[in-house]
């Protein structure tokens, strides 16, 4: 585990990456990664080849054009980055409200990956990295978004009587 820089912190832990099923919104596949270390260079152990479209927010941007993942053959739809928006925006006034509506549905999309991880925030308290090392928080991690999926089927695995 590293730190990063963001903003005027330095942050020390460790970034969770999941992939999720955008049906059901239950995670197929958890990547961590260092802090330090980029969400575009772990785009590919995401996604398992057979999706119609991947959804990603502006730390995937340009992860269409990366050799690692030219075996996917879905549309990659990725969040564009606010200072293109605002470029759009002083063009043109029907351009930025076709934009703004594209966004909110690339947005919509992502919220069912973003679900897991309030699940696994305010159900589970998961907050902060407890460990030292990324082995042991990435156990950890795994078992929290398997976790997050029972809780999300929860009522599909009660009885009914």
């Amino acid at each position: 585990m590293h730190q990063a820089k963001k903003g005027d912190n330095w942050p020390f832990g460790v970034k969770a990456h999941n992939g999720t099923y955008a049906a059901s919104g239950l995670v197929h596949s958890v990547e961590t990664t260092p802090a330090s270390e980029h969400d575009i260079t772990h785009a590919n152990k995401l996604v398992h080849g057979e999706e119609q479209a991947v959804f990603g927010d502006t730390g995937y941007t340009g992860v269409e054009k990366r050799e690692d993942t030219q075996y996917v053959k879905a549309a990659w739809d990725v969040a564009m980055k606010p200072s293109k928006r605002k470029a759009i925006e002083t063009k043109s006034k029907r351009m930025s409200n076709t934009v703004e509506k594209l966004e909110h549905l690339k947005a919509l999309a992502r919220s069912k990956v973003e679900h897991q991880f309030r699940v696994i925030k305010c159900q589970f308290g998961y907050r902060k990295s407890r460990y030292r090392g990324l082995v042991k928080n990435t156990a950890q991690i795994v078992t929290l978004f398997a976790l997050s999926n029972v809780w999300l089927v929860r009522n599909r695995l009660r009885p009914t009587g």
